[in-house]
């Protein structure tokens, strides 16, 4: 198996390139700020499985497919921009959705929508499989034998990484904003500027080459 050394720079590697703000990141940012600590969570998780879905196809080598492929990499880009633009677009014209996820009242479906969000956020996120597909083979050592369980073990050390990393991000910014979103009119602008956030998101990921 992968020696410990590896598995130390591989740590590092990932906690940085986890730590970069991207549009997962942003948009679990933008649910937290606007709309509560239970919104976050429900949306970190849901990036979080994504990722688990970016790994398997890694693994399987689809992911390889998708980026020697200039027209695959390009629909999937479209397709991850264009949810990201129709997010924010619902999110600004969406008044009764307004800070009601961190009340307890909320009904499942809508932590349901917001789970499916976070995980189609991420798994549309062609920067993602390049995270995947280009760090971890880094780190496999090809003498240690049994290449499939490294690169397990390695994807998912990554994305327990990120949840955890999420979550505590998750906390810091809802707690920072609960004093804001007990404002209806100041809750109102958070839900505005969160949409506005998601059009940008869209916008940048529609716009950038890997």
């Amino acid at each position: 198996m992968i020696g410990w050394t590896s598995y130390g720079l591989f740590v590092l590697a990932a906690l940085v390139l986890i730590l970069v703000p991207g549009p997962d990141m942003l948009f679990m940012l933008g649910r937290s700020i606007a709309q509560g600590r239970r919104a976050g969570i429900v949306a970190a998780f849901g990036i979080n499985a994504g990722g688990y879905v970016h790994l398997t196809a890694a693994i399987t080598g689809l992911s390889a497919i998708l980026l020697t492929s200039a027209l695959a990499f390009t629909i999937v880009k479209w397709i991850g921009a264009a949810y990201l633009v129709w997010l924010g677009i619902n999110a600004i014209r969406d008044r009764a959705s307004t800070i009601s996820l961190d009340s307890g009242e909320i009904a499942p479906r809508r932590f349901r929508a917001v789970f499916v969000q976070g995980f189609l956020s991420d798994m549309l996120n062609p920067k993602v499989a390049v995270f995947f597909l280009a760090l971890l083979p880094q780190f496999v050592d090809l003498k240690a034998g049994h290449p499939i369980a490294q690169l397990l073990l390695l994807g998912v050390t990554a994305n327990m990484l990120a949840i955890a990393i999420n979550l505590v991000l998750v906390m810091l910014s809802a707690r920072i904003s609960r004093s804001l979103r007990g404002n209806p009119r100041i809750a109102r602008r958070l839900q505005s500027a969160m949409g506005v956030l998601f059009i940008g998101l869209g916008a940048r990921l529609a716009t950038e080459r890997i």
